[in-house]
């Protein structure tokens, strides 16, 4: 693997519903015009707590109070390997503002598999939407095609 990459992704919470964002701003998005939760890469010397606080703060405006880690995924697309931790918040702060790097929007939990996802985020949505216990998946993509996953 030539590029390693650590990351944090969250689902916000608020009355059954998770705060997604539709990437649909930035100029060749790995994630473009996929919907996903809030998140983004480590800075130097950061930790995977204070960067999905400061994340959330980047991208939404909000504040996080409270939050769960829910699990760890490892991707392997191409010649990249990103290890994202993965949260839930569920107490914040604050307003929402306007991302810069898509549309945020409330989704119901029951419509959120309807949305365009990456296939991997179907595999692990549901444990997040039925509060299951922390778990660790490894995903490997070709391109954009999810080819193989395990739970560990």
């Amino acid at each position: 693997m030539n590029n390693k990459k650590e990351t944090v992704l969250a689902y916000i919470e608020k009355e059954n519903s998770f705060l997604m964002l539709l990437r649909n701003k930035k100029k060749h998005d790995i994630n473009a015009n996929k919907w996903i939760g809030v998140g983004g890469h480590l800075e130097k010397e950061e930790t995977p707590e204070d960067a999905l606080i400061r994340e959330i703060k980047e991208e939404t405006g909000l504040d996080v109070i409270s939050y769960m880690k829910k699990g760890i995924v490892h991707f392997h697309y191409d010649d990249i390997y990103e290890l994202m931790h993965l949260y839930i918040v569920n107490d914040f702060k604050g307003n929402l503002i306007e991302c810069d790097e898509g549309t945020l929007k409330w989704v119901n939990i029951k419509d959120l598999l309807d949305l365009e996802l990456w296939e991997g985020d179907r595999i692990f949505l549901p444990k997040l939407i039925n509060n299951e216990d922390y778990f660790e998946l490894e995903l490997n993509y070709l391109k954009d095609k999810l080819i193989s996953y395990r739970f560990i």
